[in-house]
């Protein structure tokens, strides 16, 4: 069993502070600190250069890709760590496209995508010119929606403002069945449930680890391909660190072997330290307990606030099963009454147009903590302390 009273000592969080927000940005492992600052002064303060190969830098990336690959249910060398998750959602649809079946021109996803997920799919189908679409359904129709004209399926596990989880497993079966290539975005799953991308089949999957895996802001991102395509798929993101042998510095392009042709550019070392260290607590949980966990703090949370405050809406599906690790609420001043709670001490999030955010992170959170947020919230709501104009102004980050 997991000893979660073990996991919430591994991390520094303010003692006056709820954090209900990890799904967007953890908290800081403790590790991490002395993790980095080894990296900058023995490492990149004695070493210099020499440390690509005696710290053993140039392999961080697959070496980190092994232990991501234990948190979402795949095989060593079928995940690659490095550049920025907006960067491997382009490479992954540039793959997925190379693998479809010809004539197919529809990239399907929801309209409870990630947006940038959506950007970058749309940047990429201006620059091909194939006469490529992007065909946006609701995500209760993207089963309806599957059929010969699609290419690609590309969906966000876990709907980032309400915590909506598609069937993984059903929805690549389907879509496989008619041919289409898929890709999953894990960015709001990795850390918080229990995946067998293995047992799922989907050729591809992408994510970012500075959520719930602790890794700090910017931490590298992640691609997953499937072991059986590796060697085949096209970076069309053809960068140096990709190549074959990129120290020979060849003029012409060629990819290397397996994984290791889904990297592009120079790794982070500093993050790259950061994420390495985060991942240490990973080894003493188990993914199971985490879930079970989550759902009852889920399950806490969301029985309290229905009780103190019920002019908020669940904006979460009710059903465990088809939620992800977060409780999420409507309310028209939901910007405001989140900003009341955050001077009161707890930090959550807000996702317009009007959606009040809670991460559920059991590495680190109690039932305590839960009963605390909806007293809080009760007590904002019958005085309504959010009514007033500092918390009504917008900052930059929402």
């Amino acid at each position: 069993m997991t000893d979660f009273d073990a996991t919430r000592a591994a991390f520094h969080l303010p003692a006056d502070t709820v954090y209900m927000n990890g799904n967007s940005l953890g908290p800081l492992p403790i590790a991490a600190q002395s993790r980095v600052a080894d990296c900058i002064k023995n490492e990149w303060g004695t070493m210099l250069i020499t440390a690509w190969n005696k710290a053993g830098w140039m392999q961080q990336p697959k070496k980190i890709g092994n232990r991501l690959a234990r948190l979402i249910g795949g095989a060593d060398g079928s995940v690659v760590a490095g550049d920025t998750l907006s960067i491997k959602v382009f490479q992954a649809l540039a793959a997925a496209l190379s693998l479809a079946q010809p004539g197919r021109v529809r990239i399907l996803s929801d309209t409870g995508n990630f947006p940038t997920d959506l950007y970058m799919a749309q940047g990429l189908v201006d620059a091909l010119g194939k006469g490529l679409c992007i065909d946006c359904v609701a995500p209760d129709a993207v089963a309806d929606a599957l059929d010969e004209t699609v290419a690609v399926l590309m969906l966000t596990h876990v709907d980032y403002r309400t915590g909506r989880m598609h069937d993984m497993a059903a929805l690549t079966a389907a879509a496989q069945a008619k041919g289409i290539v898929v890709i999953w975005d894990l960015a709001h799953s990795i850390g918080a449930l229990d995946l067998d991308l293995a047992a799922c089949g989907a050729e591809l999957a992408i994510g970012c680890t500075y959520k719930f895996l602790n890794a700090g802001p910017g931490a590298p991102a992640f691609i997953y391909v499937r072991p059986d395509l590796s060697d085949q798929i096209k970076p069309v993101l053809s960068g140096w660190l990709g190549h074959a042998s990129p120290f020979s510095f060849e003029q012409t392009y060629t990819p290397g072997m397996g994984i290791d042709r889904m990297r592009v550019g120079t790794p982070a070392i500093l993050q790259m330290a950061a994420l390495d260290a985060a991942l240490d607590v990973w080894d003493s949980v188990d993914l199971a307990d985490l879930r079970a966990a989550s759902v009852s703090l889920s399950e806490r949370l969301i029985q309290a606030i229905a009780a103190t405050c019920p002019e908020l809406i669940l904006a979460s599906p009710k059903e465990p099963s088809m939620r992800g690790s977060q409780v999420c609420f409507s309310h028209p001043e939901g910007y405001a009454i989140m900003q009341a709670l955050i001077a009161h001490g707890i930090i959550g999030d807000f996702r317009a147009p009007n959606i009040i955010r809670f991460g559920i992170t059991p590495l680190f959170q109690s039932a305590r903590d839960m009963d605390h947020v909806a007293k809080t919230l009760g007590t904002i709501m019958k005085n309504r302390l959010w009514d007033e104009p500092k918390f009504k102004v917008r900052a930059h980050v929402t």
